[in-house]
């Protein structure tokens, strides 16, 4: 029968550090308990966390299918590594396939921050650890690791999810002394992933920040943000919110394998007709742009977006941090074999000769002579129509803090 090895022993794990800039709050999952606001469909059972994880080496694809990573390494973090083999008995074909499981994640805190100084925001909000997308170039996807799972296909099946975020974004509101800058949602993992039709975590927390007037920026790459028109609409009356949807590329062939469970091109380019018609601040983001791969689509990809009405765009150069860059070039040479070489040739020239380069002010945009191309490809495209003239900021004129608990009323 197929079998699972602890085929390697790993020398013991330091500690984790915290990820990136954009790692999730908070703590570890609580198992077994119903989310809030769950459909009345039965959802998967929760994963048990203790449990190995499925492999080491390519997984069937009919085990995998709808999926995009083609493997689930064990994490970086973990003393052994579990391979999953065939002893002949039986097929790979009788394993189960990977279904989605849904964790509650007993996070004790909402808002990430972080100081890092490539970026425009200081604090973010993740509703969710993992991602239903499953676009094979995710960089979230080594935050998997710190669960103790893999940033494989576990990253894309195991999710967990905080129904209690809006209520502990209502208390980090309050606290004493707290500013307000603009809170950036979207940036590890994306908040309308398919989950969120179920659990709505994103609208309850947006309910939250129109409730006491606070800016919040949005990215990503599902037509579900039009579900919220409602309370996107009145807050950017108030120059409260803005939007960008990344669109990857307009070829729905290859949106369908590098991104197999998030909307279509055609869809997100109808999301942003519908913001900007709404008049909600939209802008397109190119992103990852990939050498060789979707970089010829840059112009194409503005156009489209300039027809719909958005104004602003914005393009960031693929990035391979740890785990990524294998399940990238496993993705890549089953898929487009071909190019294998020629792609990862041109990553390193935009990397100074490395797989990635993870220093302040390159990671997003890289260096050297391809890397100059495609940013100035980007520029001229966005100077002929007319994108980037103004930039859209958000107020915090309009912030007023939650009452705590205990807290008497004002007479005036």
């Amino acid at each position: 029968m197929a079998s699972q090895s602890a085929a390697v022993r790993r020398p013991p794990a330091r500690q984790p550090s915290l990820p990136e800039t954009s790692a999730p709050a908070g703590g570890f999952a609580r198992r077994g308990q119903p989310l809030h606001g769950q459909d009345v469909r039965p959802r998967p059972a929760a994963v048990d966390l203790a449990a190995p994880t499925d492999g080491d080496v390519a997984v069937e694809a009919a085990r995998r299918r709808g999926r995009g990573a083609q493997s689930n390494a064990s994490g970086r973090y973990e003393s052994v590594a579990r391979t999953v083999f065939d002893d002949g008995w039986q097929s790979f074909e009788d394993l189960p396939p990977f279904q989605t499981t849904v964790t509650i994640d007993s996070t004790r805190k909402i808002i990430t921050r972080n100081d890092s100084p490539d970026i425009s925001f200081d604090r973010s909000i993740n509703p969710y650890r993992g991602c239903e997308h499953g676009c094979i170039y995710c960089f979230a996807r080594p935050t998997h690791a710190y669960l103790g799972l893999s940033p494989g296909l576990d990253f894309e099946s195991k999710l967990f999810a905080k129904p209690e975020a809006p209520k502990l974004l209502e208390r980090e509101l309050s606290a004493p002394g707290y500013l307000p800058r603009t809170i950036a949602i979207g940036t590890n993992t994306d908040p309308y992933q398919p989950i969120e039709r179920q659990h709505q975590i994103m609208r309850r927390i947006l309910e939250v920040l129109e409730r006491y007037g606070h800016p919040v920026g949005i990215v990503t790459k599902s037509a579900l943000v039009v579900r919220d028109l409602d309370i996107l609409a009145r807050m950017a009356e108030r120059n409260l919110v803005k939007v960008a949807l990344s669109v990857t590329t307009l070829d729905p062939q290859l949106a369908r394998v590098m991104e197999p469970r998030a909307a279509t091109p055609a869809r997100r380019l109808d999301a942003l007709a519908q913001l900007c018609a709404a008049g909600v601040p939209a802008s397109v983001m190119v992103a990852p742009v990939i050498p060789a791969l979707n970089d010829t689509e840059i112009e194409r990809i503005l156009d489209a977006a300039a027809a719909v009405g958005v104004r602003e765009a914005g393009y960031v150069l693929l990035r391979l941090p740890l785990e990524v860059r294998d399940l990238f070039r496993e993705w890549l040479m089953a898929n487009f074999p071909d190019r294998h070489r020629h792609v990862f040739k041109l990553i390193r020239e935009t990397r100074g000769g490395k797989d990635y380069d993870s220093s302040w002010g390159k990671r997003m945009t890289g260096g050297g002579p391809v890397a100059w191309m495609i940013g100035r490809r980007f520029e001229l495209a966005c100077e002929k129509l007319g994108f980037n003239q103004v930039r859209t900021k958000l107020t915090t004129d309009h912030f007023r803090p939650p009452r705590r608990g205990a807290e008497q009323l004002s007479l005036f």
